[in-house]
């Protein structure tokens, strides 16, 4: 899969999705894959990407290609 994709009209690497998704800076990110799913507020794509937000954490994010709809699977 691509290292960058498109999210909301401009080009974004696993870094710049997973900081969207965290609402900051993260340490690291896995590359971008398709979440095979629909955006449950616009009916868009959905990316994937998993990111250490720190040290002792490992988050999968979820975001939608179109909006500004995303999630975590943080319990």
């Amino acid at each position: 899969m691509a290292d960058n994709r498109v999210v909301e009209g401009r080009m974004v690497t696993p870094e710049t999705l997973a900081e969207l998704i965290e609402g900051e800076d993260v340490m690291d990110a896995e590359p971008i894959t398709d979440a095979e799913r629909d955006c449950p507020d616009c009916g868009g794509s959905v990316l994937e990407v998993g990111y250490m937000p720190s040290i002792t954490e490992f988050v999968t994010g979820q975001k939608c290609q179109d909006c500004e709809w995303s999630a975590t699977d943080r319990g």
